[in-house]
């Protein structure tokens, strides 16, 4: 019986949603592996929605849902509905919507907020001893949601490769232990079942992120 995995998505695009390149690497890894996957997204409304070419804000509203089902062809379905029966692990991509539309990180840090939804499904998969997979700024959902947990972002310590590499810093303030690991490396947290990868945080070829994104959907099938 093939494996069944829910992807939470976040968005459409990294500066508003759900990182395209990610998500996609995700899909595809899932698809090599014969794995049966359920998208889900939360029908909320947008922090915001970014202008891609210029960075900036505009005056727009979307729906987090409704542009989530962009990348997965409309194959997707409200974050509300997901029933932990039905899938055997879980995994989030990253991009700023995780912070922006899963949780408040990117304007609150540690002190954020998360999705009601969001955080429901992963206290559910943990308890239930479900693997979970997080790539990006997506691990910051866990460090906030199950202290004492070890995670990777990528590096601790900022240069022109890791710029948000502070990130992990904030991490280990709400008690998570960072591991530091390559980009096209995932770190497994055995005992959590959890496991992380860097992606976009690294400054790094897109192929590069592709590998590191296989990595950690293949730990996280040996779990599952």
């Amino acid at each position: 019986m093939a494996k069944r995995v829910a992807v939470i998505l976040a968005g459409c695009g990294v500066y508003d949603g759900s990182e395209i390149y990610e998500s996609s690497a995700v899909m595809i890894h899932l698809s090599r592996a014969n794995v049966k996957v359920n998208a889900y997204a939360p029908d909320v409304a947008q922090m915001h929605v970014v202008n891609h070419i210029k960075g900036e804000p505009t005056e727009e509203s979307r729906n987090v849902l409704t542009e989530s089902a962009r990348i997965v062809r409309g194959n997707i379905q409200d974050l509300a509905t997901l029933k932990l029966a039905d899938n055997d692990a879980l995994i989030i991509p990253g991009g700023f919507g995780v912070a922006k539309n899963l949780c408040t990180w990117a304007t609150q840090g540690k002190d954020c907020e998360v999705n009601p939804a969001v955080e429901k499904a992963i206290k559910d998969f943990h308890k239930a001893g479900k693997p979970l997979g997080l790539c990006c700024i997506s691990p910051v959902l866990a460090a906030k949601i199950l202290p004492g947990c070890e995670l990777t972002v990528g590096h601790d310590k900022e240069c022109e490769m890791w710029p948000n590499a502070n990130t992990a810093n904030v991490m280990k303030e709400l008690g998570c232990k960072h591991v530091n690991k390559h980009v096209k490396e995932a770190h497994v947290d055995a005992k959590n079942k959890i496991v992380t990868t860097s992606a976009f945080m690294c400054n790094a070829p897109v192929h590069e992120i592709f590998d590191g994104i296989g990595v950690m959907v293949e730990e996280v099938l040996k779990l599952a």
